[in-house]
């Protein structure tokens, strides 16, 4: 009789044994990892659609850039794909019945959970429709990570002397969003890879509520100090040009190279309106450039040299460069509602419009105790059950090898990796965890 198969995975497992990114681990990979999802699919609208589409962008180059969604998908199914792919963030877009856009960030697998409500947005589209020259289809930018800039999350000491729960969430705000990105080290870092900027300023409201305007930029640099005729000589010029479709100028006419950047009358080196750009600043950067291997010798002569001449040829690889920030959206006003501590299930520790007294916070606290009890009680008899259905399955084996084989039954086929995930699904409450965004009305609740 043939031997019965055994299921080997097939999974890469790190130094210590444990699957990278996987559910319930605690180890997280060095890059975050994120999933913007349209809960309700097409319910919601083709602009948030839309909407959900752009911030997509944002989060580029590490998040699902082709995820479909369904009307039927509930989150629970995204999260079951979580711990294997090793994403770490959610973005949960969503509209309530009244046409409210909700916006819910958490963390996976144990949250918490900040849901802002979308009072206002602009699609990239539309803020690229009304620039001169927009940025939209520029891939290279798209291939890094970009650039976090928090203004104004926090407050004083002073604005925050006897108000713990502001000061903890505002902390909470900020260290959730610096996680956004893969953390940059100045010392191995290239300023060159850095293309976007995504810009979080937060507003002051005299009503407390906390507000945040959302921007994203891409940037772009030039030399500054010469002209475009002498641009054009240049070797990165050239290259840039050649994916434009550009060409080198003519000089077959001329007698001299001086003609073509000394004329006055096509405005040559001599016009300065030329070496004006609209630019935000103006940034000194070392020009890199190749190095060549010295020997022994060569190294102690430039020890024993004179300071000066080194600190010179450090100096002439210095050049000033023109940064500007270009628009290429979206916009988003975002306000903060409501905190919660798990994956979008979890206790509500803080809410815009609802504040209660101590009995009533202490009576919710002993809810969700009872409601945590219930689940270790759960997962204590789930358990047991796979240690009984083990000692069975070793039984059947010792029975059924006399016989010249075993075959195997419904319980044997289930090997220690498919019992941990039916675990891990069977974990979660009855509630419905793909529930809509949340009215107004139920923010009570």
């Amino acid at each position: 009789m043939a031997k019965a198969r055994k299921k080997k995975r097939s999974q890469p497992k790190g130094a210590d044994g444990v699957v990278p990114g996987k559910a319930g681990t605690s180890n997280r990979l060095a890059i975050p990892q994120s999933m913007v999802i349209r809960m309700g699919a097409g319910d919601i609208g083709s602009s948030v659609s839309q909407l959900a589409a752009d911030f997509r962008e944002v989060v580029q180059p590490h998040t699902a850039a082709r995820l479909k969604e369904r009307k039927s998908n509930r989150l629970r199914d995204y999260t079951a794909m979580a711990g294997p792919l090793g994403v770490t963030h959610f973005f949960l877009f969503s509209r309530s019945q009244n046409g409210n856009v909700h916006l819910r960030f958490a963390l996976h697998p144990r949250g918490p959970t900040l849901q802002f409500r979308v009072d206002d947005y602009v699609l990239a589209k539309d803020i690229q429709h009304v620039q001169k020259r927009s940025r939209a289809g520029w891939v290279e930018a798209f291939a890094t990570p970009p650039l976090l800039v928090q203004h104004g999350m926090a407050s004083t000491e002073e604005q925050l002397a006897g108000k713990p729960k502001e000061k903890q969430l505002e902390s909470l705000t900020q260290t959730m969003f610096n996680s956004m990105f893969p953390v940059i080290t100045p010392s191995t870092t290239k300023l060159e890879k850095i293309k976007r900027i995504l810009l979080l300023k937060r507003e002051k409201q005299e009503d407390g509520t906390f507000v945040i305007n959302l921007r994203h930029y891409a940037i772009t640099q030039r030399r500054t100090g010469t002209t475009k005729r002498i641009k054009r000589l240049d070797s990165q010029e050239q290259r840039r040009r050649e994916k434009k479709g550009g060409a080198l100028p003519n000089l077959g006419q001329l007698e001299d190279a001086a003609d073509y950047m000394l004329n006055p009358e096509d405005g040559g080196y001599t016009s300065a309106s030329e070496t004006e750009l609209d630019t935000d600043n103006e940034v000194e950067v070392v020009q890199t450039s190749t190095r060549k291997v010295l020997s022994r010798k060569e190294m102690e002569k430039l020890r024993t040299g004179d300071k000066k001449e080194q600190v010179a040829k450090s100096q002439s690889n210095v050049e000033k460069r023109a940064i500007k920030l270009v628009e290429i959206g979206p916009r988003m006003k975002l306000r903060l509602v409501k905190v919660e501590e798990g994956l979008c299930d979890g206790r509500v520790m803080w809410n815009e419009f609802v504040t209660k007294s101590k009995t009533e916070a202490q009576e919710l606290d002993e809810r969700w105790d009872e409601k945590r009890k219930l689940r270790e009680e759960r997962r204590q008899q789930q358990k047991e059950n796979v240690e009984r259905k083990k000692k069975s399955k070793e039984q059947t084996k010792a029975n059924t090898a006399g016989n010249g084989g075993a075959q195997a039954s419904d319980d044997e086929s289930l090997d220690t990796d498919e019992v941990e995930d039916m675990l891990d699904d069977e974990v979660y409450d009855n509630s419905e965890d793909g529930r809509e965004a949340y009215e107004d009305e139920d923010m009570a609740d």
